[in-house]
């Protein structure tokens, strides 16, 4: 009987034949993977998994996302002092050894550690955490360290609270006190993490992203505007490397501050030649129909208004006169202040279409602003051959089914309508214009989808929001503008309060003694129905309790958005004949309304709406002769600062003002909405602050674009690639915005 084991020899047996040192090699010689753009952040030194999805929330995926995940500030450095240097509340560094620890519990409970620092040069300052315990064994007795924080005077001595620690070798000299940089963050995840991956990331990769902006770029992008000095007077912007180095590591803040201006302007730069690219593609990709006003047709056009056009009009006009005439497709922004005349400039060219033998097309954001152009231009059109036909959802299916057919065959001249115009079913037999109103309310796509039709129209957009230089740059930086600032002579002035609870009964009797004398009032919520958690009131209540309260004895009615078309509009008729004497309303009748009679709106919770549309609103009673007065009431405890935002609405009447300074409290994503008007995300430009790296890096895109339409030169291929990358969609869209 053999004395071997045989469970021990059949191991032996598969042992050699399955070599498990190969399968599982020693961790010891395994070789740290080098770091390149694409490495997932698992592979990256110090993250760790659990913090991968922290990441991933800030926009972090791979080791190229850290290297331009950049600061949104920076700490800035606090010199090292003595003793007597030291100032309460001002931050500062100070060196000295720890020669005391102690640990106290206070009276409500909270523990303390404490560690005595003896200053080089004299003096002692003490260095306190609460309810971090770990501190007391983390700093011995006789460690030398840089203390950093907000020094604060106990009476006897100085006291900082949770300092930042950097601890020294005995006989090491100071280092160079640097700026701090600040990341964005989310719950969980602390700046020590963000730096020290970023930090990885920039010895893994640092030097090896490419240079996409060659150096003659970054030099005009040096170059102040209107210099007259050699260009061998200037630096060129940063190089890449040293721009990612010196954005994340920074020595100095000038340095941090040189490299974000090199990276402002490229995201700036880049998005502008996308826009100069996609307008150039634009204009030559077809032709537009030529449709010329000759002077017989332009003084045939112009009688048909029956008033004396302002200095303004008459130069868009001329502007619309000059871009219709060609087959470079229109596309120009009419931009105007409310009661500044835009729709006249529509009806122009909309005539000039027709008296050419062309359709043309009117698109408006809601039916109710769609039925109002189609009655003005109706009206206009008393006694001509023109015929002006409305599309909009609620018309019935046999109607809509008979106009598609007779506007596919040509017959009629004018469409006005509402999103219905982009429906695949509406099929132009020769469409030459399409004039699109209150832009902004429509999606890019939206807007963009009538150029893929088998026409190519001319594109006159309006604008009754005045919108901001710099938005107006990078939104629209592909249309050409023409402004409106002068109003058609006659308009009163409008005079605009704020008012309180306390003056609510005074003001309801000025608005009665106003109707009694023969004017109309609008009372405007931002809600269809009150909303008790909100403390926010609704229209339906404000009309119910005006009609039984201050206001009984006057014809009261209620619009808002929930009624369906026809009821609308009815309401609306109903207004505009003097019936109803006060229309109570929600922004419904933000745009479009036109009723000279209406001189009073009082706009209730008025803190709810931005500047934009309150100037908008405040629009609807300066549009006769009567003086204007607004009211606008903010609900009880409201923030002080919506309080002053509300101030500047009373303080000017001028909009494009307004829109600057609405830029200003609430930033240029929020002022027409990002997603809504395509302005695509910054990540480190500001359009308020960086608005001449902006004008700059526009004027340099259009030169450059001019010489190279495709960027198709071998030193703009870096530059074409990262357009397509960031904003291939932009290009590819149409040119309405």
């Amino acid at each position: 009987m053999s004395t071997t084991d045989p469970i021990q020899n059949s191991l032996k047996r598969l042992g050699s034949k399955l070599d498990v040192s190969k399968e599982i090699p020693d961790k010891s010689q395994q070789t740290k993977q080098p770091i390149v753009a694409t490495t997932p952040l698992q592979f990256i030194p110090g993250i760790g998994l659990h913090r991968i999805e922290l990441f991933h929330k800030i926009g972090v995926r791979r080791a190229v996302d850290l290297l331009f995940l950049f600061p949104r500030s920076y700490q800035e450095i606090a010199p090292y002092q003595s003793i007597t240097e030291l100032e309460p509340g001002i931050r500062a560094s100070v060196v000295g050894q720890v020669v005391d620890r102690d640990q106290r519990v206070s009276f409500d409970g909270r523990g303390s550690v404490g560690i005595l620092l003896a200053i080089e040069g004299g003096g002692y300052v003490r260095c306190v955490w609460y309810n971090q315990p770990f501190r007391r064994e983390q700093y011995t007795m006789g460690t030398r360290l840089i203390a950093t924080g907000i020094a604060k005077s106990t009476g006897i001595s100085f006291e900082m609270r949770h300092p930042e620690i950097t601890i020294l070798a005995e006989d090491q000299s100071l280092p160079e006190a640097k700026p701090i940089p600040v990341y964005p963050l989310t719950e969980g995840l602390q700046q020590r993490h963000v730096a020290s991956a970023v930090a990885a990331a920039l010895d893994g990769i640092g030097n090896s992203i490419e240079e996409a902006i060659p150096e003659s770029i970054r030099l005009l992008a040096n170059i102040p505007r209107g210099t007259t000095l050699p260009h061998d007077q200037f630096q060129p912007l940063m190089g890449i490397s040293q721009a990612l180095r010196s954005v994340h590591q920074p020595a100095t803040i000038a340095e941090a501050n040189e490299a974000r201006h090199r990276f402002i302007f490229q995201e700036l730069f880049v998005y502008q030649l996308a826009l100069a690219m996609r307008r150039y593609r634009l204009q030559h990709e077809k032709p537009s129909p030529k449709i010329e006003a000759t002077p017989l047709i332009h003084s045939r056009i112009l009688r048909r208004f029956p008033f004396e056009l302002t200095r303004d009009q008459l130069g868009a006009i001329e502007d619309v006169r000059r871009d219709m005439a060609t087959e470079i497709p229109m596309n120009r922004l009419i931009q105007g202040d409310v009661g500044s005349g835009k729709t006249a400039i529509a009806q122009y060219a909309l005539l000039n279409a027709v008296a050419n033998k062309n359709q043309a097309a009117l698109m408006a954001p809601t039916e109710l602003l769609a039925r109002q152009h189609f009655a003005r231009l109706t009206k206009q059109m008393e006694g001509s051959q023109v015929l002006i036909e409305l599309l909009v959802g609620s018309i019935s299916q046999r109607e809509r089914s008979e106009l598609l057919q007779r506007i596919a065959i040509g017959t009629v001249d004018i469409v006005v309508g509402t999103q219905s115009l982009l429906s695949e079913h509406v099929q132009f037999e020769s469409l030459g214009l399409v004039v699109i109103d209150e832009q902004h309310k429509f999606g890019v796509e939206q807007r963009a989808s009538l150029r893929e039709s088998r026409t190519v129209p001319h594109y006159l957009v309006l604008s009754a929001t005045p919108i901001p230089r710099t938005i107006a740059m990078t939104v629209f930086g592909d249309l050409d503008v023409s402004i409106l600032r002068d109003k058609p002579p006659g308009r009163a002035t409008v005079h605009t309060y704020l008012g309180n609870s306390d003056q609510t009964k005074k003001w309801w009797d000025f608005v009665l003694k106003q109707v009694q004398s023969g004017r109309q009032a609008y009372v405007v919520t931002p809600r269809v129905e009150s909303d008790p958690a909100s403390e926010s009131i609704g229209a339906e209540q404000v009309f119910a309790e005006l009609s039984s309260g201050p206001l009984q004895n006057l014809r009261i009615d209620l619009l808002h958005g929930r009624m369906d078309g026809s009821e609308k509009q009815q309401k609306l008729d109903a207004f505009q004949s003097g019936r109803t004497q006060v229309l109570v309303a929600t922004t419904v009748v933000e745009v479009g309304i036109d009723v000279a009679n209406a001189t009073i709106m009082t706009i209730l919770d008025a803190d709810r709406l931005g500047l934009a549309q309150l100037h908008q609103l405040r629009g609807r009673v300066s549009r006769g002769s009567y003086p204007g007065y607004v009211c606008l009431f903010a609900k009880q405890g409201v923030a002080p600062e919506e309080n002053a935002r509300l101030s500047v609405l009373a303080s000017t009447d001028d909009g494009f003002q307004l829109a600057e300074q609405d830029m200003l409290m609430r930033g240029p994503g929020d002022l027409l909405g990002t997603k809504q008007i395509g302005l695509p995300p910054l990540r480190i430009a500001d359009l308020v602050r960086d608005a001449e790296v902006l004008s700059t890096a526009r004027a340099i895109a259009q030169q450059i674009v001019a010489s190279d339409p495709n960027l198709e030169q071998p030193d703009h291929a870096k530059l074409k690639r990262q357009v397509t990358q960031r904003h291939g969609a932009v290009t590819s869209l149409g040119d309405v915005g």
